[in-house]
């Protein structure tokens, strides 16, 4: 078990070092000059000497290797740099803006686990055919759905036409249900299907036809026996879904004007704030990275058979 564990944190912290790299070198690679952009205005006034001062307090013209160790040593230590466009600490802003992404994807994710699941039972429960195949194909259609214009439908729907939920100056709950609702909907999808194969595979296994045998109904059948064994395969795609929603998400945030990591992501992008960048990407990955890393040790929580492996390869 314990060479279990060690593997799965050692592979987590390759993949999050190997993210910081390549991020690295392509945020250095962009073009144009964040420090350019924002001192070099006829309006600040600022010389050439102003403008060198102020490129050397950001370490701007060391030479790449030293950027990227300076860079990892103060990542390690917890120090992100500062934001060359707000002239804050990058730390300060991603505290500022982390509670309304962390409450947008833990709702949207629960709203999604809650719509998976009532698809997955009514198709297992469905008693007719048509019924079934209907109720199948309703993940199809909500993974196709754009967010940006599910969004806005939602707006025109439930703001402007039924006058339910304000768009101006909403109260903080208020304004998180129609976001929520248009993250969880196109996250439901995959995790429906991936249940609704699974319990169909259960289905055939031979322990369901014991089960049956014995006289149990279908319903007890699906909840003691087939749940169990059905739901494990989908917490891969879980933490998955999970470690996207917590990275920001950048059109719904847009859509409804909600300041969290993916507004930041795209107002950094717009002012080529690379510490800023930097900092996101480093955060959305160690988010991913940590949330995988859970669902891999949860697995030989609930499936005994994994601990017997592992007991055997230990």
């Amino acid at each position: 078990m314990s060479r279990y564990v060690i593997g799965r944190i050692g592979q987590a912290a390759l993949v999050l070092w190997a993210a910081f790299t390549v991020s690295f070198v392509l945020l250095q690679a962009l073009p144009g000059d964040a420090i350019l952009i924002k001192f070099l205005n006829p309006e600040l006034g600022l010389g050439p000497e102003q403008i060198a001062d102020i490129r050397a307090s950001y370490a701007a013209d060391s030479p790449l290797w030293v950027q990227y160790f300076n860079t990892v040593v103060n990542f390690l230590t917890g120090h992100f740099g500062y934001s060359i466009h707000a002239g804050v600490p990058v730390g300060d802003l991603l505290l500022a803006n982390l509670p309304p992404t962390l409450w947008l994807a833990t709702l949207g994710f629960l709203l999604s686990l809650i719509l998976a699941l009532t698809l997955a039972a009514l198709s297992a429960l469905s008693p007719f055919a048509w019924l079934r195949s209907f109720i199948q194909s309703i993940p199809a259609l909500f993974i196709s759905t754009p967010v940006f214009w599910l969004g806005i439908l939602l707006i025109q729907v439930f703001s402007f036409q039924l006058k339910l939920i304000p768009v101006i100056n909403p109260g903080p709950w208020e304004a998180l249900i129609l976001p929520v609702v248009t993250l969880a909907v196109p996250i439901s999808a995959p995790l429906a299907q991936i249940l609704m194969r699974n319990i169909d595979d259960v289905l055939m296994e031979p322990f369901v036809a014991v089960a049956r045998a014995k006289g149990a109904s279908h319903c007890w059948v699906l909840w003691r026996h087939v749940a169990k064994n059905a739901v494990l395969p989908t917490l891969t795609i879980g933490g998955i879904l999970f470690g996207e929603l917590l990275a920001g998400a950048v059109v719904t945030e847009a859509v409804f004007g909600l300041n969290g990591i993916g507004g930041l992501t795209q107002r950094s992008v717009g002012d080529q704030d690379i510490a800023v960048l930097q900092a996101i990407v480093v955060f959305s990955a160690a988010a991913f990275v940590l949330i995988n890393l859970t669902v891999d040790l949860l697995y030989p929580v609930f499936d005994p058979r994994l601990r017997v492996r592992q007991g055997a390869v230990a």
